[in-house]
């Protein structure tokens, strides 16, 4: 069976809800073996105005989200657009604090466990010269679509990091099935544990074709 996976990216009026920022746009990508199969985007309206500097890095404006949707309606949306479905960001303790936060004001449970792209891009590519998003969408020379700073863009590029660092955990490191659950112990490994991770997650025949 498939092990979706629900990539997310959040937009928001600043670095923290826990300062009051709070999120205006959101975009969410289920994932199925590296292929997208679906996805949900919103922008939304907090209640609160955007900083002149946030307009400037994402060109969302104060008239765009007083036109939007509320926000606690939007967070249900999505809410039941993943699921149960596990997710990833990249730098996913940002993401995982706004959509923990925003839940909670809609009144929702976030039981969802998050895996963090740049964290795997840490273990796996050492050698990126960044492990910024966009850093990492040319040094593989993966397709960039729409604008940066924009939820669903981002989300779509960290969506396809995924499927780069689960392609390559496949083929170069033998790693059987990919799944959110390996991402999770993955990004927990030093790096001199990560021969003994491989070794452990690699296919039966993957150890039979390495035997000497």
């Amino acid at each position: 069976m498939p092990s979706p996976i629900a990539v997310i990216d959040f937009e928001t009026t600043g670095i923290s809800p826990s300062l009051g920022d709070r999120a205006t746009e959101v975009a969410i990508v289920i994932t199925e073996q590296g292929r997208v199969v679906d996805r949900f985007q919103s922008l939304m309206n907090a209640g609160v105005r955007i900083p002149s500097f946030i307009t400037q890095l994402t060109g969302i404006t104060n008239d765009m989200v007083a036109g939007a949707p509320r926000a606690d309606a939007v967070m249900r949306d999505a809410a039941r657009f993943v699921g149960r479905v596990p997710m990833v960001a990249h730098n996913a303790s940002f993401d995982r604090r706004y959509w923990q936060a925003e839940l909670a004001l809609a009144g929702e449970p976030a039981p969802h466990a998050f895996a963090c792209t740049v964290l795997l891009s840490r273990r796996l590519y050492p050698q990126a010269p960044s492990h910024k998003l966009g850093s990492l969408v040319d040094f593989f020379h993966l397709p960039r679509t729409g604008q940066a700073h924009r939820a669903m863009a981002d989300a779509d590029m960290a969506a396809e990091l995924l499927a780069r660092i689960q392609h390559d955990l496949r083929t170069q490191h033998g790693v059987a099935k990919p799944d959110h659950d390996v991402l999770m112990a993955l990004q927990r490994c030093a790096r001199n544990q990560l021969p003994r991770f491989f070794t452990a997650q690699r296919a039966p025949e993957a150890l039979r074709s390495s035997a000497p």
